[in-house]
Formats: C-alpha cells, sequence, structure tokens
C-alpha cells in the first residue's frame, strides 16, 4: 500500500508537506537526479524527511529511487491534484474571482472542468444564486454541496484518480443532454496554433462534449499554463470566447491568443 502524501490529519501540516514534495520535482526537474544529502542540504529539511518525502514520491510514480538518492522518471507529465492545489494558490484565487464577477447573477448553467484552478472558480460562485453547476469533478462537486443554494450535476464516468475526474462516454453523453449558458476549462497548457490541451486524450474527449454544448467558454488557467502545450487538446483557440489569466503570464503567448480572436483578462497578483 502507498503512503498518503495527503497528512489528512493535520491540514496545515498536508500543505507545506505538499510544497516541499513540488520543491523536490522542481530540484530533480532541474537536475534530473540528486543524492539524499544534497536534497536535504538544498530544501534544509532532515535527511530523514528527505528520505520519507522520497519513498511517498516513488509510491506516486513521480520518481525513481536509487542508491542514495532519486532520479525523475522521463515521462512524468502530470502532478497528482492534491498536490496541484497547492501551487499558485494566489493567482487562481484572483482569477476564480474575476471569472465569478462575469457569470450572470441569475437562473443559470454553468460547467466546470476538473482542475485546481476551476475548483477556486467553484468557491468564488458561493455568492451566486439559483446558480446549476455541471461538472465531471468529484472535486468540484463536493466543494458545491456546501453550498445549499447551489444545484449540483454530476456526470457518470470512469474515474482518474489523477485528476479525480469522471471521463469517457457516460461523461460525454451527460454533456451532450444537455445546454451550457458557460463552459469553464481548467487546462494544462494553452496556445494560439494548440488551443486548449491537456495530459489525457480520455479527459480531453469528455471535456470537449461539454465545449460543443456551451454558448460560451472561458479557459482559466495561471500563467504557468500561457504558451504550453500538452498531449490532447480539448477545444481548438476558435472554440475559446475568454482567457483569464494572471499577471505571470508571458506576454509573447498572450499576444498571440489575443490576435487568434480570443479575448484576454489578466488579473495583477503581486
Amino acid at each position: 500500500m502507498s503512503t498518503s502524501i495527503d497528512a489528512r490529519s493535520t491540514p496545515a501540516a498536508s500543505g507545506k508537506r505538499s510544497r516541499r514534495m513540488i520543491a523536490i520535482l522542481d530540484v530533480l526537474s532541474e537536475r534530473g537526479t540528486v543524492g539524499l544529502s544534497d536534497l536535504a542540504e538544498t530544501l534544509a529539511i532532515s535527511p530523514a524527511t528527505a528520505r520519507r518525502d522520497l519513498a511517498d514520491l516513488a509510491d506516486q510514480r513521480l520518481i525513481v529511487r536509487t542508491h542514495g538518492g532519486a532520479r525523475l522518471i522521463d515521462s512524468r507529465n502530470e502532478l497528482p491534484v492534491n498536490l496541484r492545489d497547492t501551487r499558485f494558490s494566489d493567482a487562481k484565487r484572483a482569477i476564480a474571482r474575476a471569472v465569478a464577477d462575469i457569470i450572470p447573477q441569475q437562473r443559470y448553467a454553468v460547467a466546470l472542468s476538473g482542475g485546481s484552478t476551476a475548483a477556486n472558480v467553484a468557491r468564488a460562485l458561493a455568492q451566486h444564486n439559483e446558480l446549476t453547476i455541471v461538472t465531471n469533478s468529484l472535486t468540484i462537486a463536493q466543494l458545491v454541496t456546501t453550498f445549499p443554494q447551489l444545484k449540483v450535476v454530476m456526470t457518470g464516468g470512469i474515474l482518474r484518480p489523477e485528476s479525480l475526474e469522471l471521463v469517457g462516454v457516460l461523461a460525454e453523453n451527460t454533456f451532450n443532454a444537455i445546454n451550457l449558458g458557460t463552459a469553464i476549462l481548467g487546462t494544462d497548457g494553452i496556445t494560439a496554433e494548440g488551443g486548449v490541451t491537456t495530459h489525457d486524450e480520455t479527459e480531453a474527449r469528455t471535456n470537449h462534449a461539454m465545449v460543443t454544448h456551451a454558448q460560451r467558454v472561458i479557459v482559466v488557467a495561471d500563467g504557468s499554463k500561457i504558451g504550453r502545450l500538452a498531449l490532447a487538446q480539448v477545444a481548438t483557440i476558435e472554440q475559446v470566447n475568454l482567457l483569464v489569466t494572471d499577471s505571470s503570464a508571458d506576454p509573447a503567448a498572450l499576444d498571440e491568443i489575443r490576435a487568434a480572436g480570443v479575448s484576454v483578462l489578466v488579473v495583477e497578483v503581486n
């Protein structure tokens, strides 16, 4: 049985540990391999703590343990959702507030894909009344149930443990059967040429069904996703009406997206 990286008994410790694990992955991204003593010195942690974190990351198949250290798995593309939730949190909250201001304060249907930025949007929508949220994300469905004035429609489908999203034919059929005012998409990357992309092709097909049944498509992406291209296309750039990102985004990539006909809203983050 793999060791949980959630540390659920103490939420504060969980966030601290998640940030430390992300730091370990960043070190490995830069160096490829790292020794245990070097890692402990770089991150100012004890060798015992470094050893435990490396063991947990190896259980998650994000790294490979070596004699005296670890190396990065070359095919690592996607962080588990519980690690992604801790990255760029200020930017994601600012993006979410901006999107919530755009959604009408009336009876209205919004679809939300998975992802930590979209989850922040779900939290920000708590101020709305008579809003129906349609989602294939277990994370977002759980969030929305804490706001009784919001109605949630959950798709069926096969659960992807990496993203906690339901995907496949059952999820697609749900989106194909309804009409949506706005689809709000999280993404692993967006470019003018490649459009909106994600790491998993089945997830991409499911979210594409969401896009095709929405009157408006809003992409929410922190600055690290702008100009990046992932494996599978969710939507062409022509299908996107609005991109909401933060001030860390690459200006040249944003200019290309604007030139492709997409409105871009940039929120300031200190």
